[in-house]
């Protein structure tokens, strides 16, 4: 197995360039609610095709693909490679320490994507 580095972070816009910088993948994964599949499905897709989930994009950040480009322009080597897997919520604004059925459901078969992506599957 590839060696990879995990990294939790609520971040978004500015806060992901040094994250990125000098990286040759970077896979993202998170809830989304675009509301054109059932909670719970999985969907794994390259930067560009997909719907950018709440904690991508927000009122007072860049968007991912705007912070790339500004990253480039200031001399950042930014990744080659970013794919975004996300998993379909029914909600993303109501905290709670459980996650909903159906996103818990998701996480074993997330978890084998992920380790899919890591070894170049």
């Amino acid at each position: 197995m590839p060696e990879a580095e995990i990294i939790f972070v609520p971040l978004a816009g500015f806060g992901l360039l040094d994250l990125f910088n000098r990286r040759r993948r970077v896979l993202i994964v998170d809830t989304i609610v675009t509301g054109q599949d059932p909670p719970g499905t999985i969907r794994l897709n390259p930067l560009g095709q997909f719907t950018p989930s709440y904690n991508l994009t927000t009122s007072h950040q860049m968007s991912l693909p705007t912070t790339l480009e500004f990253g480039r322009k200031m001399g950042m080597a930014m990744p080659d490679r970013i794919d975004v897997l996300t998993v379909e919520a029914a909600d993303v604004e109501t905290l709670s320490e459980r996650m909903t059925p159906a996103v818990e459901a998701a996480v074993g078969p997330a978890a084998a994507r992920i380790m899919e992506w890591v070894s170049g599957k």
